[in-house]
C-alpha cells in the first residue's frame, strides 16, 4: 500500500512541478520539445571512444536543473530504478571487448570499458533531459507540442489517456489493497489464491472510472486536439531559447571544448 500511495504521489509532485510559475516552465512547450529532442540526437551521435566530447553534453541538464530550480537529489531518486537499468545493460561491456586503447598508469583501459562509460553516460544524459523535460512541462502541453510536430492526433491522445488512466489504475490497486488489509488483518501481503479475483475486479473498476472519465473529456469539448495552457514568455524569447541552445550544444558536439580547456590547463 505504501508503495502505490508513493507512485500515486510521485506523479501528482511531477505535475506539481510542472506546473510552477519558474521561467523554464513558462518558456512555449514546443521549444521545450524542439530543444530535448535536438540535445537527444547529438548526444546519441558521439563515438564510443569520445568520452571528452561526451562530458561537455552534461552542460545542459545542469544549467536547466540549476535555473529551474528542480532538485538534484529528488531526480535521481525518482529515476533510480532507470540509471540501475542502465548500469547493467553496460556492466558486460568491458567482459565482451577486452581490445586495449591505452594506459593510466599501471590500468589498461578497454575498448569495453570505454563503451560502458559511454553508454552510461548517454543512457543518463537521456534520463536527465526527459526528466526536465517532464518536470517543466506538463502531459497536455507536451501533447500540445507533439501535435505541432505533425505527430498523429490517435498516437498523442494514446499517450495521453495512458498517462492520466496510470493514475486511476493506481488508486483503484490501492483502494483493493487497502480493503485486503482492512478484512485480513495480520497477513503479510496478499494470499495467491486471491491474486486472480483481485486483479480482475481492479482491471474491471479501472475501466469504469476511465470510461467516466473519458465521458467527462467529451462533455466539456474535448476532440482529439490539445490547447496548451498557462501563461508563457513572449514568443521572441522562446525563439531565442531554441536558438541559444540549438547553438551551444552544436558548438559543444563539434568542438571538444573539455579537450581544449585540459590542454589549456596543462600548459
Amino acid at each position: 500500500m505504501a508503495g502505490l500511495g508513493g507512485a500515486i504521489h510521485e506523479i501528482h509532485s511531477l505535475e506539481n512541478l510542472a506546473e510552477r510559475g519558474t521561467f523554464l516552465c513558462r518558456i512555449h512547450p514546443l521549444s521545450k520539445v524542439l530543444v530535448t529532442i535536438w540535445y537527444l540526437v547529438l548526444v546519441m551521435s558521439f563515438g564510443n571512444d569520445d568520452i571528452s566530447g561526451l562530458m561537455g553534453m552534461a552542460l545542459y541538464p545542469a544549467v536547466l536543473m540549476i535555473t529551474g530550480d528542480i532538485s538534484l537529489k529528488a531526480a535521481l531518486k525518482r529515476m533510480r530504478p532507470l540509471l540501475l537499468m542502465v548500469c547493467l545493460i553496460g556492466a558486460a561491456n568491458p567482459f565482451l571487448d577486452r581490445r586495449a586503447c591505452f594506459e593510466i598508469g599501471r590500468v589498461t583501459v578497454t575498448a569495453g570499458m570505454l563503451s560502458m562509460v559511454s553508454l552510461l553516460l548517454k543512457n543518463g544524459f537521456a534520463v536527465f533531459a526527459s526528466y526536465i523535460l517532464i518536470a517543466a512541462t506538463t502531459m497536455e502541453q507536451i501533447c500540445y507540442a507533439l501535435r505541432k510536430l505533425h505527430v498523429p492526433q490517435v498516437a498523442v491522445t494514446v499517450l495521453l489517456l495512458i498517462y492520466r488512466y496510470l493514475v486511476l489504475m493506481l488508486k483503484e490497486a490501492e483502494r483493493i489493497t487497502q480493503a485486503y488489509g482492512l478484512r485480513s488483518p495480520g497477513e503479510k501481503g496478499i494470499r495467491k489464491s486471491a491474486w486472480g479475483s483481485l486483479a480482475g475486479q481492479m482491471l474491471l473498476r479501472s475501466v469504469d472510472r476511465a470510461h467516466m472519465v473519458y465521458e467527462s473529456m467529451l462533455l466539456r469539448g474535448f476532440r482529439g486536439e490539445f490547447f496548451p495552457g498557462g501563461e508563457f514568455v513572449p514568443v521572441w524569447q522562446s525563439v531565442c531559447y531554441v536558438l541559444a541552445w540549438g547553438g551551444v550544444l552544436l558548438l559543444f558536439r563539434v568542438v571538444p571544448v573539455f579537450r581544449m580547456v585540459g590542454s589549456l590547463l596543462m600548459m
